[in-house]
């Protein structure tokens, strides 16, 4: 288990989707190959079967379209909570390179400590590799402190600025637990009516809100779950716990009232979740 909160928490979540455009250099495909032939080539060469047509494609083949974080901040009387989306809400399709920039540039000006559920298998690879394909720079990000003490270090192996909550609390093989299922079990909404495996199609229907409406679904399961560990090993006391929920829910009612009213439905499940059973 971690061994401090930092002053700045990022806890993050990434969507991706099949990049036909790396597909057609993978696969040296003509550039006359549709969209749709070339994902078709990558999910066959990636072990496509009928029962699982589109497999899990490796994240060098896949493009970010999302990135949503709840960042919770220490401040003088206590602590300030945003979630934060890129792209936003109402912004449409930014460029991969764009996303990725400013995302690593703000955990690393901030010095954050960094929080994922399998982020070190999952969000930071693809991040990295794309952040590599978009030509990105990323310097305060990937500093290396000469000594562990004396700062963020995103790339060691067991560095507390870089928590991956599927290691700490999912264990490996048939029994580890996916974030929904993790999440539902402490009673977090966990999945909201999408699943990751409709995000092509949302990507491909041009339906990006949807997309980040997912992500910060995720985002925020996943900082539940980061509180509810903080709660476990005594990082937080319990008092500070109950008020950090409250943070939550109040910042969620100020997001629904600014227009994100799909939040008002994994506040509904939240509250059911909360309420004691006999």
């Amino acid at each position: 288990m971690y061994k401090f909160i930092a002053d700045n928490v990022v806890v993050f979540d990434v969507e991706w989707v099949p990049d036909p455009k790396s597909g057609r250099r993978i696969y040296r495909m003509p550039d006359t190959a549709s969209d749709d032939e070339v994902l078709e080539v990558m999910w066959r060469q990636g072990g496509a079967t009928p029962e699982d047509p589109r497999p899990y494609l490796k994240t060098v083949m896949c493009r970010i379209v999302s990135i949503a974080a709840v960042v919770r901040k220490k401040v003088r009387d206590g602590v300030n909570l945003q979630l934060i989306s890129l792209p936003g809400l109402h912004e449409g399709v930014q460029p991969e390179g764009a996303i990725i920039r400013q995302f690593l540039e703000a955990v690393g000006n901030k010095g954050a400590q960094l929080v994922g559920f399998n982020s070190s298998n999952a969000d930071l690879p693809i991040l990295f590799q794309r952040a590599l394909a978009s030509r990105v720079t990323a310097p305060t990000f990937c500093h290396r402190p000469d000594k562990p003490w004396e700062g963020a270090d995103y790339f060691a192996r067991y560095s507390d600025y870089n928590i991956d909550l599927k290691s700490e609390l999912g264990g490996y093989g048939k029994a580890a637990p996916s974030l929904h299922e993790l999440a539902t079990s402490l009673g977090i909404p966990g999945k909201m009516g999408t699943d990751g495996s409709d995000v092509v199609d949302l990507w491909r229907s041009g339906e990006i809100r949807k997309i980040v409406e997912y992500n910060q679904f995720d985002a925020l399961s996943t900082y539940l779950v980061w509180l509810r560990s903080a709660y476990f090993s005594g990082r937080l006391t319990e008092n500070a716990f109950v008020h950090e929920e409250q943070l939550l829910e109040t910042l969620l009612h100020q997001e629904i009232e600014g227009g994100a009213v799909h939040l008002t439905s994994f506040l509904d499940v939240w509250k059911q979740f909360r309420q004691p059973t006999a």
